[in-house]
């Protein structure tokens, strides 16, 4: 593992909101805005930017939290820019902060963690569930 990034580092990603981030559920469609969980895959795909400039071939980055503050809506349609923000690396423990703006409205915030393992490691634990 590569540790190349300091507290404040950033990391950005552009998602438009499509039909598929609605929260759709068992019961039907909810409302036709960016749901919840969509938006904490995202922000994971924004924070596992740094992951994957920091692990090396032999490693894998798997997400060990995720932490969402859902300020704001945002329909269909809608660009969202999420940064991703470095904050520590503790061992092979990844913490990143992130935000979620659509144009200057702040839609989410949150937290996220991610761990650096090797693929052994990973396949190891992959078996044994």
């Amino acid at each position: 593992m590569k540790n190349i990034f300091h507290k404040g580092d950033t990391k950005t990603f552009v998602h438009v909101v499509t039909n598929a981030d609605t929260a759709t559920f068992e019961s039907g469609t909810v409302h036709e805005l960016y749901s919840t969980f969509a938006l904490g895959r995202d922000a994971e795909w924004c924070t596992r930017l740094f992951v994957l400039e920091m692990k090396d071939a032999d490693e894998e980055g798997i997400g060990t939290f995720v932490n969402i503050q859902h300020l704001s809506p945002a329909p269909v349609g809608s660009e969202v820019v999420f940064t991703g923000i470095y904050q520590e690396l503790k061992g092979n423990q990844l913490t990143c902060s992130f935000e979620a703006k659509v144009g200057n409205r702040m839609i989410a915030k949150g937290i996220t963690g991610q761990k650096i393992i090797s693929k052994e490691k990973l396949r190891l634990l992959l078996n044994s569930i």
